[in-house]
């Protein structure tokens, strides 16, 4: 991306996000029920100073606005609580109560927010929840809002798809994504100006309870229309956009137009640090595009599920049409360069952003970056591959670094050639190098000490708020070593929410197919409370190292086990409680059963990312 900046004497993002200030949480600190602080909003208090040499000045400006904090009024009965997550809660008054969009990451924060909102608007109940899209903070926390007991005729609408994704996303692939989002978000850095300074889309994560409840309302077209309490809502599909189930939607009496996270005030991610599916461009600018067609001249505000809203029609038709040509810009020019044959490295250097756009600050990659997207892009359409015969079968890391150590001369050579590129302004290079002697050799306490200087020095230069992080973690680990820092997302507030079937692949995913290669077992379990009348049969069969499962009315074969249990028990079973403490109802030989979980594995929750 260009280095030339927008001007830091426009504050009209300042403006926009004190507007409809009523109130803050003080102090701005939100604890768990055994005392433990899951959110500190008061710590980012440094961000008022004046940028240090330890911070980009671009990602600085990013941060006071992030950090601002409280209850907003963003139009007549429709509020926001920003700064008490990473993502905002906005809350749209009805008839009888308040409908609730996007109850953040945690119970603790979400309810956190209510009470906020209920001492500057009254004791409303919650009416409706709306949940934007299927990343874990839109919602996370709706136990908050809606405690067990409350949610008895209280709709929960979402994108057709949502339930499917929130699980493939967050507990499929959770236990790797939540490492990697552990350094994406700075997670065990100090909140500091040479340490965490935000992500650019938020502050930080909340580190509390992460709960879920089914929806029980899909939303599967655009221009279905609902009304929940007497609310009128209009809603868009954009599905492949910055999530596989996401929608946006109109409040027509409101004159209000809710964007999701399709546009938000940042450069977003085709393919996030943390690890997800790869995005659609493409297909995310056509969407930002038909809503500018689809809700034009209904609206006279414009808010989304993270940062501060957009006032006026025009304006924000313009920022559409800007986030729009931001996502176009980055698809077809990388789809360009790569017929041109250029590799996603090499697209990465070579893109820039047109003048106008990267005077945008709403464009500037605060939490997506140019660098990254083209590569996603470029993944997207061709793959890790770059077509060079070389890179089809190289060594791994460790086997790689010890070669490359070898042919630098040695392990003090290569560290000391490392320093000179760091000195003569390539910290780059210097990373490269000192991260083959690292795995070459995890031991050498002089490399990792050369990496963690270089790692900070790119560090405080990124604008990229993941990308500081995503350093300054590394540099962190590489002095400190591994730290415990992972959040739970297979909760039993999360596991509750779980399909049979979800809840069975997630047994699929962790089986140990080496070792159950010789294994034919068959168990089927009778669930007592599903679908349909009378129950649900489900058979599982582990043959060749897989665990597969299907529906069965009447067996054609009998199983080695059957178990019959209601879906309660059969979250215990899954906990590791034993049948007899369950009272599960068992026909056949029990040894089955832990003849299964013998080859589930529970993979290592901090494996090393920095070093082997």
């Amino acid at each position: 991306m260009s280095d030339s900046l927008p001007s830091f004497e426009d504050t009209t993002d300042f403006a926009d996000a004190d507007r409809g200030f009523l109130g803050a949480l003080v102090p701005g600190v939100v604890k768990a029920d055994d005392g433990r602080v899951v959110w500190d909003n008061d710590a980012y208090a440094f961000l008022d100073a004046e940028c240090p040499d330890t911070a980009h000045p671009s990602l600085w400006r990013q941060g006071r606005l992030n950090a601002r904090q409280g209850l907003y009024e963003v139009t007549e009965g429709i509020y926001q609580v920003r700064g008490l997550d990473l993502s905002n809660m906005t809350l749209v008054e009805g008839e009888r109560g308040v409908i609730v969009i996007d109850p953040l990451i945690c119970v603790e924060t979400a309810a956190a927010g209510l009470a906020l909102y209920r001492e500057h608007r009254g004791e409303r109940p919650v009416t409706g929840v709306i949940y934007t899209h299927s990343h874990a903070d839109h919602f996370g926390g709706v136990r908050g809002v809606l405690p067990h007991g409350t949610e008895a005729g209280v709709p929960v609408l979402a994108p057709v798809g949502f339930l499917e994704h929130a699980i493939s996303e967050n507990v499929y692939a959770g236990n790797a994504m939540t490492r990697r989002a552990s350094y994406m978000y700075g997670v065990g850095l100090p909140t500091a100006p040479d340490g965490q300074i935000g992500v650019g889309l938020g502050q930080n994560t909340s580190t509390g309870t992460i709960s879920l409840i089914p929806p029980t309302l899909d939303v599967t077209a655009t221009g279905q229309e609902e009304t929940v309490d007497g609310v009128r809502i209009v809603f868009q599909l954009t599905p492949g956009t910055e999530a596989p189930a996401e929608m946006n939607f109109l409040f027509p009496d409101h004159r209000a137009l809710c964007l999701a996270e399709n546009a938000t005030r940042t450069m977003h991610n085709v393919l996030t640090l943390r690890g997800a599916v790869v995005r659609d461009a493409r297909i995310w600018a056509r969407y930002l595009d038909e809503a500018v067609e689809y809700f034009h001249g209904r609206y006279d505000v414009g808010f989304a599920s993270h940062h501060w809203p957009t006032w006026g029609h025009d304006a924000v038709v313009r920022f559409l049409e800007e986030q729009r040509d931001l996502y176009a810009y980055l698809h077809d020019q990388t789809v360009r360069l790569l017929n041109e044959g250029h590799t996603g490295v090499e697209i990465a250097e070579r893109i820039e952003l047109p003048p106008a756009l990267a005077k945008a600050w709403h464009a500037r990659g605060y939490y997506g970056s140019l660098s990254h997207n083209a590569k996603a892009v470029y993944q997207r359409y061709l793959g890790w591959y770059d077509g060079n015969p070389a890179h089809l079968w190289e060594h791994p890391p460790v086997e790689l670094g010890r070669r490359y150590v070898e042919v630098a001369g040695g392990p003090a050579e290569a560290v000391a050639k490392a320093r000179g590129y760091a000195e003569d302004g390539d910290p780059r290079f210097a990373a490269t190098l000192l991260n083959h002697v690292v795995f070459a050799d995890p031991e050498n306490e002089e490399a990792k000490r050369a990496l963690a200087e270089v790692y900070d020095e790119l560090g405080y230069g990124a604008e990229n708020a993941t990308w500081r992080n995503f350093y300054l973690r590394g540099a962190q680990e590489l002095r400190e070593g591994v730290t415990g820092d992972m959040v739970d997302m297979t909760n039993p507030e999360m596991s509750v929410a779980l399909t049979v079937p979800m809840l069975i692949d997630s047994i699929a995913v962790a089986i140990d197919g080496p070792r159950a290669w010789d294994e034919d077992l068959t168990i089927d379990l009778v669930l007592t409370d599903g679908p349909p009348e009378g129950g649900e049969r489900r058979r599982l069969t582990l043959r060749h190292g897989v665990l597969t499962h299907r529906a069965v009315d009447e067996p054609r074969t009998p199983a080695g086990l059957v178990l019959t249990l209601a879906k309660v028990q059969l979250l215990g079973l899954l906990a590791g409680r034993d049948l007899q403490e369950l009272g599960i109802g068992v026909e056949g030989d029990p040894a089955l059963l832990a003849r299964l979980f013998s080859y589930v594995t529970k993979p290592d929750a901090q494996f090393p990312i920095v070093t082997p």
